[in-house]
C-alpha cells in the first residue's frame, strides 16, 4: 500500500447477517467494491504459480497440475475431426447447448457413476456395510454439467449459504474450496481427520458444540473430498460415509433444515492401486441429502473444463437457475468431445494410461523421499491422486518460515500445509505440513525437487 493510500484509508464497520460486526479498511482501490468484492482475495496459490513461471530455474512441486506428457493430444484431435466431419451435425455441435448439459452426456455420467458404485459394492468384503444403490438417484434429470467441478462448488454456496453461515470441512481440506467460501462470507469449522477420513466422532462433537452455543442453525453442510483427498491422499471407506450421514441426520431437527453431505469425487478415477469404494449415493441415507461432484478435467485433460454433479431433485432446479445466470451452458463443443470419448472407449483407454503414469511417478517420489528426507519426517503413501502430504516435526513450513526460505534458496517450491487448514477459531491452525505434487512434475523435477527440499530441511537442522 502506498503512502497516499494509507493517508486516505478509512475504517467502516459492517454488520453481517450473522450478527457479527467486522471492520474493513476502505482505500481508493476498494471503496467502490461490494462486500463480496472486498472479501475476495487472490487465491493462495497465485503467488507460487507466478513465482514458478517467472523463475525458469525453479522446480515447482506446489501446484496440482496434471502430467503434461500424457495429455491426450492425438485422441482429442481425432475426436474433434470426427465430430466436425459431417456438415449436417457440425453446426449443432458449434451452437449453444442446454443450460443443464448435453442430455446424452448427462445420461452417461449418471450411468457411469451408478455402475462404478455397483461394482464397488460387489467387491466389498462380506463383512462390509450393506449398500443399496437406488437407480432413480443416478438419473440424468438429477445430473448437471458444469464448467469444471469448481463451478458447481461455487454454485452450491450460492444456493445454500448466506454470509455468516457455517460450512464444515475436513481439517485439512482442499484449499481452493476455502477461497470460494471466503468470497461468500462463509465461516468454517474443521472436522478432524483420521486414517479413514473425517472423524464421525469429532463431527458429532462439532455439531453438539454448535447446538450448545446457538450456531447450529447456521451450519449448512459438510464438504468432504472422499477419494485420495487433496491434500492428504486419504480415501474414505463407505462405512465411514454412512456414519457421517447418520451424524448429520441426527442434528437436522435442531438445525431446523437439512444438513447436506457434499462429496467431492474429483480424484476418484485417478486410483492406481487398491479397490474402489462406493460413493455416498449408494447409501439408503443418501436420498435428498447427498450432493455428489466430479470432473472430467483431471482424468482426461485439464484444458477441457467440464465437471458434473448429481444432486437431490429439489436442489437441481435451483442450481440450474443459478447456472443460467452464470452462463448459457457449459461449452457445447467440449461436452461433445467428452461424450464421444466416453462412447468410443478413448476416455477409458487414456485413463488406464494415466493411472499407470501416476503410479510410476508416485513410486519415483516415494523413492526420493526415502533417499533424501530426514527420518523424522512422516508421510502417507498414496494409492491415487497427485500428492504426498508431509508432516515436519517441530518446524513451521509456511511462507515466512525458515524451511520455506531455505527451499526457495534451493530453487524448489512446495505448498505450505497451512493453506489447507480453515480459519477456525476453535483451534490453532497447524503450520508444520507441506503438500508435494508429482502430478505435473517431470521425472527429473520429482527426484531433484525432493532432493532440494531434503537439503533445505537439513539446513534447518531437521534430522
Amino acid at each position: 500500500m502506498t503512502v497516499a493510500a494509507v493517508r486516505t484509508t478509512r475504517i467502516i464497520h459492517v454488520r453481517q447477517d450473522s450478527g457479527q460486526t467486522v471492520m474493513k479498511s476502505l482505500t481508493p482501490e476498494n471503496a467502490g467494491l461490494s462486500l463480496m468484492g472486498q472479501r475476495t482475495s487472490a487465491p493462495p496459490i497465485s503467488w507460487l504459480m507466478q513465482l514458478a513461471l517467472s523463475r525458469q530455474d525453479i522446480i515447482s512441486l506446489a501446484v496440482g497440475f496434471t502430467d503434461n506428457a500424457s495429455l491426450p493430444v492425438r485422441e482429442t484431435r481425432d475426436l474433434i475431426e470426427d465430430l466436425l466431419s459431417s456438415n449436417a451435425t457440425a453446426p449443432d455441435i458449434l451452437q449453444y447447448g442446454t443450460g443443464t448439459g448435453n442430455p446424452d452426456l448427462r445420461s452417461l455420467v449418471a450411468d457411469r457413476t451408478m455402475r462404478a458404485d455397483k461394482h464397488a459394492c460387489n467387491v466389498m468384503d462380506a463383512g462390509g456395510v450393506h449398500a443399496t444403490p437406488a437407480q432413480d438417484i443416478y438419473a440424468a434429470d438429477a445430473t448437471i454439467i458444469t464448467n469444471g467441478s469448481q463451478q458447481l462448488l461455487y454454485m452450491i454456496n450460492e444456493c445454500l449459504c448466506d454470509p455468516g453461515d457455517i460450512v464444515l470441512v475436513e481439517d485439512p481440506t482442499y484449499f481452493v474450496f476455502l477461497s470460494l467460501g471466503q468470497s461468500h462470507g462463509i465461516e468454517f469449522r474443521g472436522v478432524q481427520l483420521d486414517i479413514h477420513g473425517a472423524s464421525h466422532r469429532h463431527l458429532e462433537e462439532v455439531l453438539e458444540n454448535a447446538k450448545m452455543n446457538g450456531t447450529l442453525p447456521r451450519v449448512k453442510y459438510l464438504y468432504t473430498p472422499t477419494y485420495f483427498q487433496n491434500p492428504t491422499g486419504i480415501t474414505t471407506p463407505f462405512s465411514r460415509k454412512i456414519r457421517l450421514l447418520e451424524t448429520l441426520r441426527n442434528y437436522e431437527k435442531d438445525a431446523g433444515h437439512p444438513l447436506y453431505l457434499v462429496e467431492d469425487a474429483a480424484y476418484r478415477e485417478l486410483r492406481f492401486s487398491g479397490e474402489d469404494t462406493p460413493s455416498s449415493l449408494a447409501s439408503s441415507l443418501a436420498r435428498d441429502r447427498v450432493i455428489y461432484t466430479g470432473t472430467f478435467s483431471k482424468p482426461f485433460a485439464t484444458g477441457i473444463r467440464v465437471g458434473f454433479g448429481i444432486l437431490p431433485h429439489h436442489l437441481h432446479e435451483t442450481i440450474a437457475r443459478i447456472k443460467g445466470n452464470h452462463d448459457f451452458g457449459t461449452s457445447n463443443l467440449l461436452q461433445h468431445i467428452l461424450r464421444r470419448a466416453l462412447v468410443t472407449g478413448k476416455y477409458d483407454a487414456h485413463l488406464q494410461t494415466l493411472q499407470e503414469r501416476y503410479s510410476f511417478k508416485s513410486q519415483l517420489m516415494l523413492e526420493a523421499l526415502q533417499n533424501y528426507f530426514p527420518n523424522s519426517v512422516s508421510y502417507r503413501i498414496p494409492k491415487g491422486g497427485l500428492y504426498f502430504w508431509v508432516e515436519i516435526p517441530n518446524a513451521g513450513t509456511g511462507l515466512n518460515s525458515d524451511v520455506f526460505a531455505s527451499a526457495l534458496k534451493q530453487n524448489v517450491l512446495y505448498l505450505p500445509g497451512d493453506f489447507c487448514f480453515a480459519d477456525d477459531p476453535t483451534r490453532t491452525k497447524p503450520d508444520n505440513h507441506m503438500r508435494i505434487s508429482f502430478g505435473g512434475a517431470t521425472d527429473y523435477s520429482i527426484t531433484n525437487g525432493i532432493k532440494r527440499i531434503g537439503n533445505a530441511l537439513r539446513e534447518c537442522r531437521i534430522n
